[in-house]
Parts: structure tokens; sequence; C-alpha cells
């Protein structure tokens, strides 16, 4: 690795949060930071703002001194990176670091998920997306079209479709759960207002004139907890197995390759999955921030070997 960088940061970027993975100049991991999100989707200046927070933060962890950006090489893996218009913003805001490599968090998820070798990811975090990357080196991706479009599976569709069947509820279109009473408190509770019952509708109204994916996606652990016990739950969660299963059949339509879940979906989802899929599925060996390692880690020692 090239001395000239101090320290080697690998970054895992979503829409709910940042990760960040602090490594010295051969690649040894020293520290970990976390913070706001820092998906492309928020912008530029928010995802640097999140990115630097959590690198600050690494650094504590690490019991080291932060040095200038300028003594840093930097791998990211952020959501939103397949818009161009949103990469090239956010690279030409590089507040001075000396080594900066781009990907999507697909592409990093599936590095640090099998370290390098041929295998499947299917990313379920606020959004989702897979990715498989063949015995060849070559890599191909499914899903991650972005919300509301797309993200099969994830906290946010899995938000909004519990969103929906409040709408329902409350219209007299389905009949009352646990699940709508739930999310309706919560809705309550984020807009302040009384519990009342002429006041769910107002609230559900005030709390989507504020959503957005990051929203959306946080009543996903409302969903997950009344699965077990709640018939329309349940239905939601089985929906978002069948979706994991497209994406898998059309990463690898063998059947053969091995199947790492990622996110922060990945271990409640395991349960409503189809039951041939889950005999393929295995544990990640490493997150998305030490995949963005790995890729800057690669990135920087190819262009030392080319001169």
């Amino acid at each position: 690795m090239n001395k000239q960088y101090q320290y080697l940061i690998g970054v895992d970027g979503g829409g709910t949060g940042t990760r960040v993975l602090l490594a010295d100049a051969n690649g040894a991991d020293l520290g970990r930071g976390s913070g706001g999100p820092s998906g492309l989707m928020h912008g530029a200046e928010q995802a640097w703002q999140s990115i630097l927070a959590a690198i600050k933060l690494a650094f504590l962890d690490a019991g080291l001194a932060a040095p200038a950006y300028s003594d840093m090489a930097i791998g990211c893996g952020l959501a939103g990176v397949n818009n161009k218009q949103w990469a090239a913003d956010f690279t030409a805001k590089n507040p001075g670091f000396a080594g900066l490599v781009l990907e999507t968090d697909a592409g990093t998820t599936l590095l640090g998920a099998h370290q390098g070798e041929p295998g499947v990811v299917i990313a379920l975090g606020t959004g989702s997306v897979g990715e498989v990357m063949m015995a060849d080196g070559s890599r191909r991706e499914v899903g991650g079209w972005g919300f509301p479009s797309s993200d099969e599976a994830s906290g946010a569709w899995l938000g909004l479709r519990a969103i929906n069947h409040v709408q329902h509820v409350l219209d007299g279109r389905s009949e009352a759960d646990d699940l709508s009473a739930a999310l309706i408190a919560y809705c309550i509770a984020q807009s302040g207002a009384s519990n009342g019952s002429g006041n769910a509708k107002d609230a559900v109204f005030n709390w989507l004139a504020q959503a957005n994916q990051t929203k959306f996606a946080q009543l996903a652990p409302i969903v997950i907890e009344c699965a077990p016990r709640v018939a329309k739950a349940n239905e939601m969660m089985l929906a978002a197995g069948a979706e994991v299963a497209k994406m898998a059949r059309a990463l690898d339509p063998t059947g053969l390759m091995p199947i790492a879940l990622c996110g922060g979906l990945a271990e409640p989802m395991t349960a409503y999955l189809p039951q041939e899929l889950k005999r393929r599925v295995i544990k990640p060996k490493g997150d998305s921030a030490s995949g963005a390692l790995i890729l800057v880690k690669n990135y920087f020692l190819k262009c030392i070997s080319e001169g």
C-alpha cells in the first residue's frame, strides 16, 4: 500500500445511517464510527456531513488524533451512486481526501460479505438491492431502482404497505388489528397529538406530510414485531420473503451459489423466506464497511502496480 496514505477509510452509507471502518495504511482495522444517513438521495452535503462525523468517531474509538483529510484514502459504498449526477456532485464536494473511490452500497456489501470471493448478496435495509459476483469477477445487479418504485422487501417497502393498511382501517376498508393500532399510536406520538379517537386520521396525515424513505423504513420494526401474531403483518413479511426469492433467482438461476443476506432486516427476514432459499443463505463474512475497505485497498494497490 502506498504509504503516503496514513489511514484508509471504508464507508457504508445508506438512507438511515452511516458506518465507517478505520484502518492503517496496511489495512489493519483500528476503529469504527457511525453517523446519520449518507445515501445520496439526501444530497451530497448531507452525505459528507454524516461521513465526516462518523470518521471522527472512528478515530475516537481507536484512541487516535484525526490527521488532515489529505493523509487519508477513502472508499465509499453509498446508496444512490447509480444516479450519475448524484455521484458526480458527491465527488466534486470531496473535502480534501487524498484518494476517493466510489461504489454502490450493493457493491461494497458484496465485497464484504464474501471477502472478494464469488457469491450473491441481497441487502435489506432502508432500501434493498441484490448483486452477484461470478467466478470471472463479473458482476450483475437486480433491484436498486429506488423508493418508492422498487426497494422490494426493504424497510421502506414494508413501511409503505403498513401505512396503507392504516389508511384502509381508518376508512373502514379493513378490520382494525394490533398492527394498525400500533401504527396509529406511533403516528400520534410523532405528531404530538392527543390520543383521542378523532385525532387518528389527522395524526396519520401529519405523519405523511413529513414522510420520506427513511421515515417509512422506521415503521418496519412495528411490522416485524407484530408479524408472529397479526395476520396482516405476517402477510407483509411473507410477501417480502417472496420478493427476496425473486431477486435470488434472477441473480443465480442455477440455484447453486451461496447467498448472504445483509442489512438491518436480514435477520428478521430469514424466518419468512421460502424453504428452498433458506438452505442457501449464509452469514456474511464481513459488512459493507469492510467491503469498502477492500475496495479502497484494491484500487490503490492497482494504481501502485500500474505505476
